[in-house]
């Protein structure tokens, strides 16, 4: 059942979308998922990957930057963005358990997707693979995704509106104790007269129902109903991954700044980021296209917007976190649990949602 999105229902949003209020605003920008769900095998899971660039044969760079404000959880290969700056290829995001077989999907993939490159030179893959915990709606140590679950999640990677919720890598995941998982956003912004896209993707898999807020409203509070919680810790458990792509021109450094801005627009939700909360953030810009480095000349030049007037980029970031968080949990439907089994973790009633406003 396909159900509206947060700004559909009336919450009144800051900031002015892009048409499809989606991560795929950004021209270019492409998103596939593989969702697996299966009750007989305790199975709800899956893989979501975003393709940054239509680029084939030869990869071209995207500039990057990554901030980790709780590390319990995993990102790979962001040691190298934090030393050059840039990746090359998909990002994809699944179950904890799950990024070993993605990782080795999307080496297989981007070996055959930029076959060129890895035939003529010392071609090397080391793809961004994200992950959150879905063990509680999903049998995570049965090991369910494979490879061939990202390979098939890269084919399926397209332009356009995206779905939300359930799906993909969000299959399993809960956010404030809410059915959650993956949801997007945009903004659309000007620095210097130009005008520039901002989007958000996130897998949200966090935060406790007592610190839920929603534009100001202590929605948890007004919801306190449903709570699973026998057999679980009390404290925060889960993650939220979150990534931020821009056409705006901005270098490595720049691009880092803008990767802690969803820390501030996470914590608009009310997550106190808890200590077993893996809160892993990457941004992207798709802007300066150039060749790889090992093909470019000793001399490399880029445009790069002037930080002193990167601020309206930074508000489009914080809030296009805060409304992908709020469009994921809107999505959910109630969903039983399986471990702890016996519960249920309940879909938001949006209709007492809208009603708050």
């Amino acid at each position: 059942m396909h159900k509206p999105r947060a700004r559909a229902l009336g919450l009144p949003f800051p900031g002015t979308p892009g048409p499809l209020n989606a991560i795929t605003d950004v021209a270019g920008v492409a998103v596939g998922f593989t969702t697996l769900t299966d009750p007989a095998l305790r199975m709800r899971t899956g893989v979501t990957a975003i393709r940054p660039r239509d680029d084939k044969g030869v990869p071209v760079p995207v500039w990057a930057g990554h901030y980790a404000l709780n590390g319990n959880g995993e990102m790979t290969g962001t040691h190298w963005i934090d030393d050059a700056g840039y990746m090359i290829g998909p990002v994809c995001i699944t179950n904890t358990h799950g990024v070993g077989a993605v990782h080795h999907g999307v080496t297989r993939w981007m070996i055959e997707h930029y076959g060129e490159f890895f035939q003529a030179d010392h071609g090397w893959a080391m793809p961004v693979v994200a992950e959150t915990y879905d063990g509680v709606l999903n049998d995570i140590n049965a090991l369910h995704v494979t490879p061939d679950h990202a390979v098939a999640a890269l084919l399926a990677a397209k332009s356009g509106a995206l779905a939300e919720g359930s799906i993909g890598g969000g299959n399993g995941m809960i956010a404030y104790q809410f059915k959650a998982g993956t949801g997007t956003a945009s903004r659309v912004f000007e620095i210097g007269g130009q005008r520039y896209t901002m989007g958000c993707l996130v897998q949200a898999n966090h935060g406790r129902r007592p610190d839920f807020q929603v534009l100001g409203r202590a929605v948890g509070a007004a919801m306190p109903e449903g709570v699973f919680d026998r057999g679980l810790p009390e404290k925060e458990m889960g993650s939220i991954i979150v990534v931020l792509i821009t056409d705006a021109p901005l270098s490595g450094l720049s691009l880092r700044q803008v990767a802690k801005r969803a820390a501030l627009g996470i914590g608009r939700g009310g997550t106190p980021g808890g200590n077993s909360s893996g809160d892993i953030f990457l941004a992207l810009s798709v802007a300066n296209p150039g060749p790889m480095p090992q093909r470019a000349g000793a001399v490399v030049i880029k445009t790069e917007i002037n930080g002193e007037l990167i601020d309206p980029l930074y508000l489009a970031a914080v809030q296009a976190v805060e409304e992908s968080v709020v469009n994921a949990i809107v999505a959910g439907e109630d969903v039983a649990t399986v471990k702890p089994a016996g519960q249920m973790v309940p879909g938001i009633d949006t209709a007492r949602l809208a009603a708050l406003f």
